[in-house]
């Protein structure tokens, strides 16, 4: 496993080692000792799978009160995933850092509790996972604008497909 940390302290691509064969591949998603070494060393509680199109875009969320840690990744498909540094007494606070997540890299992302959280689906189809140190409370969620100007997330060249409540969702 190749840890690679981005310019936004919390913020970690997780470069899980993939074994191929004429089978297919295997590839450790989770290893409690190994991912601790990392700096990733919270209690997981909740895991989510999302199935997406082309083009969704679910996001940026957060959860104001009952930050959520996440660890995510992509099963089949691939997706633009997004982390905001939302943070207001952080270095790097309205930063962005984003990495394209695929079946075939099986790269992770680490998203520390108290930052914001978007993924855009490439692939015509895409399973996103989530593993998460807290609990999701639908009355603590907070969002914001997926295109906010003050953040200039440079998106894929994709139409995207928003949910109203995603769409309506006010700027940082």
């Amino acid at each position: 496993m190749k840890i690679e940390r981005s310019p936004i302290e919390g913020v970690l691509l997780v470069k899980p080692k993939v074994w191929h064969d004429t089978r297919g591949y295997f590839v450790e998603t989770w290893q409690r000792e190994r991912y601790a070494e990392a700096g990733i060393d919270l209690p997981f509680v909740q895991d989510n799978h999302s199935v997406s199109v082309r083009g969704t875009l679910r996001g940026l969320h957060f959860q104001k009160k009952h930050p959520q840690g996440k660890l995510v990744s992509v099963s089949l498909g691939s997706v633009f995933d997004v982390a905001v540094d939302i943070r207001r007494d952080s270095p790097t606070f309205g930063q962005w850092f984003g990495a394209e997540l695929t079946q075939e890299n099986q790269w992770q992302l680490w998203i520390a509790p108290g930052l914001a959280h978007a993924f855009f689906v490439t692939s015509e189809l895409a399973h996103f996972h989530y593993k998460c140190t807290d609990y999701y409370r639908p009355g603590d969620e907070g969002g914001i604008r997926w295109n906010d100007p003050s953040l200039a997330i440079s998106w894929p060249d994709i139409p995207p497909i928003l949910s109203g409540k995603d769409a309506a969702l006010p700027f940082l």
